[in-house]
């Protein structure tokens, strides 16, 4: 067998079975093939090998010398190709890489600081890149390797992404709790008289899902002031009288401010973790799939 390209896996195999058990009969069991057909294959290989390789016997088959030279550097020839056939294991406590997402200012604070938090449990090894969402560049990022993951919602992901759900959001009207409307639930009424702030990317957009909902009413809201980042608008209601719509899960928890249901049903959205196609079947990047999937922060309100 002096040519790679003439090479068969499987006579290689049947000559490892045949080393090992010195049997046609239990090599062809070992392989799920009939006795002829083993028969056939030790043929083949000493037409290959140019010798007998194995002479028969009462007892089976007795290897020659050229066969038992050829049993170690066969044995491990065959552990190496199985080993380069198998998925390489992860094992998240030894991991040493970097991990790159594009995440939103609310992401960043609903994903991943929990998944920080397990990385230092499980990954202590792995090292989090965080960047902002690009929408622009998305595609190519992910496509050149400079991006692993994003977590976007479904009208910002590309039709050649991979993606999986991670949860439902709702929003929630907040206020300071001393707030001089804070005493009881808001009617829309109420709510439409008070002063609002707004979240918009660009910060400056003052209409958004609240104020369509509120549009088909044939109501409006009175929106004072707009920030790019959930987070800011968060401390503006907190130091202010402005009311504002945010997603649940940045304020759970959160002592010093009156959250409560909107008079009036706004739209929520998904949040997905997007990848790109090549990197679907890589070890590593499935286990933080797995990990983002289950760490997100809890939805209350």
């Amino acid at each position: 067998m002096n040519d790679i390209k003439n090479a068969d896996l499987n006579l290689l195999k049947t000559l490892n079975a045949l080393l090992v058990t010195r049997s046609v009969t239990r090599t062809a069991e070992q392989l799920s093939l009939t006795q002829p057909a083993v028969s056939g294959m030790l043929a083949r290989l000493r037409e290959t090998f140019g010798d007998p390789l194995f002479i028969r016997t009462q007892r089976g088959v007795v290897p020659t010398p050229r066969a038992e030279a050829l049993a170690a550097p066969l044995r491990q020839a065959l552990n190496d190709l199985q080993a380069l056939l198998t998925p390489e294991g992860f094992e998240p406590a030894k991991a040493a890489m970097t991990v790159t997402i594009a995440a939103t200012d609310y992401a960043q604070k609903a994903v991943i600081l929990p998944l920080l938090s397990v990385l230092r449990a499980e990954a202590p090894t792995i090292r989090l890149s965080v960047r902002p969402v690009e929408l622009a560049v998305l595609g190519q990022q992910m496509e050149a390797g400079n991006l692993d993951m994003a977590l976007i919602t479904p009208d910002m992901a590309l039709a050649t992404m991979c993606s999986r759900t991670l949860f439902e959001e709702h929003y929630v009207c907040v206020m300071r709790q001393d707030h001089p409307a804070a005493q009881a639930p808001l009617d829309i009424e109420q709510f439409c008289a008070i002063d609002h702030a707004l979240m918009s990317h660009d910060g400056s957009k003052f209409h958004g899902a609240t104020d369509a909902a509120l549009a088909k009413t044939g109501r409006s809201r009175r929106v004072v002031a707009v920030v790019p980042s959930f987070l800011v608008l968060i401390d503006l209601v907190r130091c202010s009288d402005l009311v504002a719509m945010v997603p649940s899960r940045l304020v759970a928890g959160a002592a010093d401010l009156r959250v409560q249901s909107p008079p009036i049903a706004i739209p929520g959205f998904t949040k997905l973790l997007t990848w790109h196609e090549r990197l679907q079947a890589d070890p590593a990047q499935k286990w933080l799939r797995d990990v983002l999937a289950r760490c997100y922060m809890p939805a209350r309100h």
